[in-house]
């Protein structure tokens, strides 16, 4: 396996396209493990109380239209 050390130094010396594509796939890869982290933490109950406490404020006139 590839160390970071040696990722940092192929970045380097990437074209400006290969660049381009190394951001586009890498915020591809954050944004499917934000989603996963997200359904995860929906499963498991761990949105519970923050839902329940926005449907509240929302029955109880607690809120601002944006």
């Amino acid at each position: 396996m590839t160390t970071v050390e040696e990722i940092k130094t192929a970045i380097i010396h990437l074209s400006e396209d290969e660049s381009r594509e190394l951001r586009r796939r890498y915020e591809e890869l954050e944004a499917q493990q934000w989603d996963d982290q997200i359904s995860s933490d929906i499963v498991a109950g761990r949105l519970d109380a923050l839902a329940d406490a926005a449907v509240h404020a929302f029955q109880t006139g607690k809120v601002t239209e944006l």
